[in-house]
């Protein structure tokens, strides 16, 4: 029987890639988006679903389960970047940016649980980020909400050992996606002691999205893990340099990761 997989933003970038991949290997794919209707040519069903609402995600879980009867697999991919001083992003744009990206994920999980428990099986893969495993100039937010939901699977991975249902996280590095597009910037201004680091990151970092991988390879590094009978906690997925990054600052002393960290963004 087929497994039936739930992927959270599923309209564009990762979430799309990854769920035309998984159908072309047979699986049921469903996919979200806050407005479904601008996708009618989707290869798999995209049903409404707002991370940050949870009555969208309780009707979505319900949808797909009427259909199924069962989700096999959650896919929490849909996030947002930020980018920004700390000083000068607004409080709202940073509990927007943790709705999103932390408790809109537990949310749509604490939602499949009950049915992956029904059934005795299930898998929930949090799509998180390599920026999560440290804190980036002018990505602090972003790094803060990726290393929380990070930190929140492998507490929930020891409360669901007796369940039989898998939990795991996919880091990625830069991908060539439109997360640039949909992330909320805050403006480089002419008056800000920040403008000319922060201006020169910015520049950086879209730079490196432009440049990033296919996210093709996200897709079957998901697969992979998919046909894991028991998945590892974390899995980095990316450019070399990305991934061994989250190895130096393992082993080596904070201020010379930080220097490390400054000179890689000239700053």
């Amino acid at each position: 029987m087929s497994k039936v997989i739930l992927i959270t933003g599923g309209s564009s970038g990762i979430g799309k890639s990854v769920g035309e991949f998984l159908i072309s290997k047979g699986f049921i794919v469903y996919g979200t988006s806050r407005s479904p209707e601008k996708y009618p040519a989707s290869k798999f069903p995209i049903v409404a679903l707002d991370v940050t609402d949870n009555q969208t995600i309780t009707q979505a879980v319900g949808e797909v389960l009427l259909k199924e009867a069962r989700i096999d697999v959650l896919i929490n991919n849909a996030g947002v970047g930020i980018t920004g001083p700390i000083e000068e992003i607004p409080e709202t744009e940073i509990k927007n940016n943790f709705e999103t990206n932390l408790f809109g994920p537990i949310n749509v999980i604490k939602a499949v649980l009950p049915s992956m428990r029904a059934q005795g099986s299930g898998l929930i893969i949090n799509i998180t980020s390599i920026a999560g495993y440290m804190g980036l100039p002018y990505r602090g937010i972003y790094s803060a909400s990726k290393g929380a939901l990070e930190l929140v699977t492998e507490a929930f991975r020891m409360e669901l050992k007796d369940f039989n249902i898998h939990m795991t996280n996919v880091a990625p590095g830069d991908f060539a996606t439109n997360i640039a597009s949909g992330r909320y910037h805050a403006p480089v201004l002419e008056s800000s002691p920040y403008h000319k680091p922060y201006g020169n990151t910015l520049k950086l970092m879209d730079s490196h999205v432009d440049a990033g991988k296919d996210p093709l390879l996200m897709a079957k590094a998901i697969y992979k893990i998919i046909n894991t009978p028991n998945p590892k906690i974390h899995y980095k997925v990316g450019e070399f340099m990305q991934k061994f990054s989250v190895v130096l600052k393992r082993i080596l002393p904070d201020k010379v990761y930080e220097k490390l960290l400054l000179n890689h963004y000239k700053l």
